[in-house]
């Protein structure tokens, strides 16, 4: 996608999203360089210049601007409270309040609004959250409720049951009858995705920021009759050393186990997917002729964009008839790197 740049300009000027990670504006009366989505008063045309990458800006003479943080990775998680969940993974039964937080010199109310924004939830309904996930599926396995809830950091049999039905949808004694869907927020290069699993393995990979997450989420409990709650899963840790030699370029085939959801239709679309080769990429008429069916052309895009397992499901890998990277819902910045971290030929 070749930018002119006039339009980054006008990016920057709209404080786009969707141009972030394509280009960064730096300020020459200032010496600071920016991402496109600053909130920083806006500088005339003429005193800025433009660059694909921070290296470069940095080379120029450039710094980062402290406002919006060019150098971090976006919406990356702050060491403070990653800190806080290992923390909480390691002890199940640890539950931090307030005054724990101000203890450790953590105000929070930023701990509160960092939660509510990335997790739709505060950070106490997050620590209960992943406390009834880990109780759900030690009941599931045959412990006791009672030795369970004590284990969960609960006194009161009757307000460890309260909860765990405010959160699993059902009650300790009913556990065989439901199943839950884990849920946890993973870190990449282009920011930070949702990641969920079942038993038998990811049933949905998408970054936080993508459009209509809600509704895919809760698609997903609905055709899977189960609750998404936050907590830990034994495929997450594959998943993540395996999307972390992808972005290193050491990996270019995925082997954590999929659980997928869909029709006939969409399942072969998306199987059609995992069959362009990395580097290359195919037009949405190449990929509904594969099918068989070439006038099928807009069903396979709608396809494409419900698809809930992205990179793993390569749905970046098609782009329309004149070359145009179109139709992703990360972003089509992100479709873009993806497509230049795989070496593809973009025409």
């Amino acid at each position: 996608m070749k930018l002119t740049e006039e339009r980054m300009y006008q990016a920057s000027l709209e404080k786009d999203s969707s141009f972030e990670g394509i280009y960064w504006m730096a300020v020459k009366t200032t010496g600071i360089f920016c991402r496109p989505t600053c909130t920083a008063r806006k500088p005339k045309r003429g005193n800025v210049e433009f660059f694909v990458n921070t290296e470069k800006a940095i080379e120029n003479g450039y710094r980062p601007c402290k406002i919006c943080r060019p150098l971090e990775k976006l919406n990356e998680t702050p060491q403070y409270i990653q800190d806080l969940l290992d923390e909480l993974q390691q002890n199940e039964s640890l539950k931090i309040k307030d005054a724990d937080l101000l203890k450790r010199n953590i105000e929070p109310v930023t701990i509160r609004r960092w939660f509510l924004k990335n997790h739709g939830m505060t950070f106490h309904a997050f620590q209960r959250e992943s406390r009834m996930n880990k109780a759900f599926k030690k009941i599931k396995n045959g412990e006791s409720i009672i030795e369970v809830a004590l284990d969960s950091g609960y006194e009161s049999l009757s307000g460890f049951n309260e909860r765990f039905k405010e959160v699993i949808g059902t009650t300790p004694k009913n556990t065989d009858r439901r199943t839950i869907i884990d849920l946890k927020r993973i870190e990449t290069p282009l920011g930070p995705m949702f990641a969920c699993a079942c038993e038998e393995g990811i049933c949905l990979l998408e970054f936080t920021d993508r459009k209509n997450i809600d509704r895919q989420l809760a698609h997903l409990s609905k055709v899977m009759n189960a609750e998404i709650v936050q907590g830990e899963n034994k495929h997450f840790e594959q998943l993540e050393n395996e999307l972390n030699e992808y972005f290193e370029g050491k990996r270019t085939t995925f082997e954590v186990p999929l659980y997928i959801t869909g029709t006939d239709f969409q399942k072969k679309v998306w199987q059609l997917l995992t069959e362009i080769p990395q580097g290359e990429t195919r037009t949405y008429k190449q990929q509904s002729e594969f099918l068989g069916n070439p006038k099928a052309i807009r069903a396979v895009g709608t396809a494409n964009g419900i698809n809930k397992i992205a990179i793993i499901i390569p749905c970046h890998r098609v782009i329309g008839s004149d070359g145009d990277l179109v139709g992703y819902a990360g972003g089509i910045w992100r479709k873009q790197k993806l497509l230049e971290l795989e070496g593809a030929i973009l025409f």
